[in-house]
């Protein structure tokens, strides 16, 4: 006679059945309720996760199923439940809502694929949802890397047998845009000469004498800025670009003073200045695209990062130094254990770039 032994409600349980078995250990769970018109009651419906010879092993089992519920329902698991797991996973791992929408963004155009099953996806569905999706190729781009993902969760938890992301291939890649130009000393000069005039020059400047990404810019926060200290914290989309210290170059403090305020959460809030609400990129790109077009300029807004770049090697700023500010990886083993630089040291150095 099989005895069973009792679990936590909702944990499944585990059986050791009668009789001389090689795996006489049964762990089973509960998948729902349905009504039998022979008892004329709800009974439980009770799937088997596998036959164990140990106990410990057939408890094992259980915990593995509870932490990947969907392993033994392969068959059913559709591509938006798939998305579901996955996003409650990997969500948690990004740095800001930010990125989050930027994943739910290109979620949007897989409409096609939300009802059907995992296993019955194939390379032409995923590659035709990227070529009808009426997007750009940046987004596009986006959606390819949204399956890529997925379908790694997939594989380790044996949902799906084959990766057929990899082997998805629609995204075209354009012929590369124009070159990325940094801004010359007479537009900069032009920008330090309406600062007070086109609303958000400053926006620019900042940038340019900071390095820091368009978006990263937008969602600073003024909890993040040291006005003593003279430095601001922040980054997103890399290890070695999160949570970076950036000195404030003497030339931008007097506009970030301007800004500055401990009432509003962020630097740059939304047009009517509400508490708590910052700039998507979006809103970032038709601001900085605002006075561009004001002083007859052609740049994008991610040339300002370049600039800060460029003008740091041509003012010979320490490498290391440079790699710490903008968020870029360091590779010398040497560098990488040394990271006792100082304050003082960022300052020194980005103070040798000038107007």
């Amino acid at each position: 006679m099989a005895k069973a032994l009792q679990r936590a409600n909702g944990t499944g349980s585990v059986y050791k059945l009668s009789g001389k078995r090689r795996n006489p250990w049964r762990a089973v769970v509960t998948l729902g309720w349905a009504f039998n018109e022979e008892k004329g009651r709800l009974v439980q419906n009770r799937v088997t996760v596998g036959y164990f010879h140990t106990k410990d092993e057939a408890i094992q089992a259980l915990a593995n199923y509870n932490a990947s519920p969907y392993d033994i329902q392969t068959n059913a698991i559709t591509f938006e439940e798939v998305y579901e797991l996955w996003s409650r996973e990997y969500f948690p791992t990004l740095a800001n809502k930010s990125s989050i929408r930027t994943v739910t963004a290109a979620y949007n155009y897989c409409a096609p694929l939300y009802k059907m099953r995992m296993k019955d996806i194939r390379v032409e569905h995923l590659e035709g949802t990227i070529r009808d999706a009426k997007v750009g190729s940046a987004t596009k781009g986006r959606i390819k890397s949204l399956f890529n993902m997925m379908y790694r969760y997939a594989m380790k938890h044996e949902i799906v047998q084959k990766d057929y992301a990899r082997l998805c291939n629609a995204v075209k890649r354009e012929a590369p845009e124009r070159e990325i130009v940094p801004f010359s000393p007479e537009e900069i000069n032009l920008l330090w000469k309406n600062v007070n005039e086109i609303p958000f020059a400053d926006m620019i400047l900042i940038g340019i004498y900071s390095g820091w990404r368009p978006q990263e810019l937008a969602i600073l926060k003024n909890a993040d800025i040291d006005l003593e200290a003279g430095i601001m914290k922040g980054g997103m989309k890399t290890d070695a670009g999160k949570n970076r210290i950036v000195p404030i170059h003497p030339l931008i403090r007097p506009l970030i003073e301007q800004r500055y305020s401990p009432d509003r959460e962020y630097l740059f809030n939304d047009e009517n200045g509400q508490q708590g609400t910052y700039m998507t990129y979006d809103k970032y790109r038709g601001r900085f695209n605002k006075v561009m077009k004001r002083l007859n300029l052609t740049h994008r807004p991610h040339e300002t990062r370049h600039t800060f770049i460029t003008k740091a090697k041509e003012c010979h700023v320490d490498e290391y130094i440079l790699k710490l500010i903008v968020g870029h990886a360091i590779t010398d083993i040497t560098e990488k254990t040394y990271t006792h630089r100082t304050i003082e040291q960022l300052q020194k150095e980005i103070c040798k770039i000038t107007k």
